[in-house]
């Protein structure tokens, strides 16, 4: 999932949302009740309308899995390990995707599903529900971060994003110049992970080296101690020690980069669109004045080298199948609703998740309401997942601990030492 806004979250740890009336009758053990894992209060609504629309055929035992990445992936691998057959649907964050289907804990979808599901998808979703060239997940969202700027910055800062794609250099050294921030996420968690994925893959490189998906994991090798590598360790480096970071910019995530953005010296942000509706929250409070809005534009992610286009990172949720699920065919039956294009268009329109149906940007009302539509479903196109690996809990790992702090980076070192990091931690040579 990386789920990348604040969550809403409903009283109660279960609910059961049956097709109709008490239709179901016999509970949680009927025949037609799929038991269904969710990240985001904003699924439950859709599960109830699909209940609703299957005619009795359906019904949702709702699970709410823990409100961090980390702590839904605990969650799922201690209940899939354990063969649990009460599990029927699960949301998968799509890094963790590649781990639980290489351990035999996700059905695949058969060649027909993989179609259906498919079609019409973005490809950076796409990219990351598929493990060896199998699909596991149904994209249900998408995500991708845009670069975010105040428009009464950007004389002063002499670079103008809605004229053309910009570099990062162009970006440090602009705010520099008008004495503004460039806010991004230093912090030694997930977020870390997708800035260093983006700024590498945007250079042209990869953190692990092709067909690593179908190695052993003392076999992987990384992509890290190369030129791509290098970029990436730099330009975080002139970032952390520039005029243009925020304060405490190696502990800063999502939200601290949009106060940072908000703040009387914000100039430039890379983040989620899940901004756009925060800053109206932040009208209603009164935190932001009413007209906060009007000054903020918007582009594509910022590219490493001029004339290379960027690959903005990829996010999303999707719904798998556990293999251990007494009711699979039922369980593909309600994903056909839980993910179909009314249902991505009702998410987004309430949580704010970023389709992954292309289709879906199209809508009139999800125009109105994300006037940046395009460029978001342009990023989703051409986002770059983080690894697709069965290791990945380790890749993360160790990608977080060798780029951080931002500050200490360094392109002759840092890349070198990363993929040696990298290599020991799959071979079991090292510890994070």
């Amino acid at each position: 999932m990386l789920q990348h806004k604040p969550r809403r979250w409903a009283a109660g740890s279960a609910l059961v949302v049956f097709a109709s009336v008490l239709a179901g009758c016999g509970g949680d053990d009927g025949s037609n009740t799929l038991t269904y894992y969710i990240a985001d209060a904003a699924q439950e609504d859709v599960a109830t309308r699909c209940s609703a629309e299957s005619g009795g055929a359906y019904a949702f035992n709702i699970q709410r899995l823990p409100n961090t990445a980390a702590g839904g992936r605990e969650q799922l691998l201690r209940r899939l390990a354990a063969e649990d057959r009460s599990m029927d649907i699960v949301s998968v964050d799509p890094p963790f995707m590649a781990e639980f289907a290489n351990a035999g804990f996700l059905r695949a979808f058969t060649d027909a599903e993989r179609q259906e599901f498919s079609d019409g998808i973005l490809d950076g979703p796409l990219k990351q529900s598929t493990f060896r060239d199998t699909l596991y997940s149904a994209p249900l969202y998408g995500n991708t971060q845009l670069l975010w700027y105040r428009k009464s910055v950007l004389q002063k800062a002499g670079v103008d994003p809605s004229a053309g794609p910009v570099t990062w250099d162009q970006l440090i050294k602009g705010a520099t110049q008008a004495g503004v921030t460039v806010a991004a996420q230093g912090r030694r968690n997930e977020s870390l992970m997708v800035w260093v994925n983006a700024l590498v893959s945007s250079a042209g490189g990869s953190i692990l080296q092709a067909g690593s998906e179908n190695l052993p994991a003392n076999e992987v090798k990384g992509g890290l101690n190369t030129p791509a590598g290098a970029e990436a360790a730099r330009i975080m480096h002139e970032l952390a020690v520039s005029p243009a970071a925020p304060a405490g910019f190696s502990t800063a995530g999502e939200e601290d980069s949009r106060a940072a953005f908000q703040a009387g010296t914000g100039g430039f942000m890379v983040n989620w669109p899940y901004v756009w509706a925060a800053f109206d929250s932040a009208i209603e409070e009164g935190t932001l004045p009413a007209n906060f809005k009007d000054d903020v534009g918007w582009a594509a992610y910022p590219r490493v080298e001029t004339g290379t286009e960027s690959a903005s990172p990829s996010g999303g949720l999707g719904l798998s199948i556990s293999s251990f699920s007494r009711k699979q065919d039922l369980a593909v039956q309600a994903i056909r609703c839980l993910a179909n294009e009314q249902s991505q268009k009702d998410f987004m329109k309430t949580a704010g998740n970023p389709a992954a149906l292309a289709s879906v940007f199209d809508d009139p009302e999800i125009r109105e309401m994300f006037p940046m539509a395009d460029e978001i479903r342009t990023g989703l196109d051409a986002a770059t997942p983080r690894p697709v690996s069965p290791y990945y809990g380790d890749v993360t790992g160790s990608i977080q601990t060798a780029f951080h702090p931002p500050d200490s980076l360094s392109p002759g070192s840092t890349p070198r030492e990363a993929n040696d990091l990298l290599e020991d931690v799959l071979s079991n040579k090292r510890l994070i």
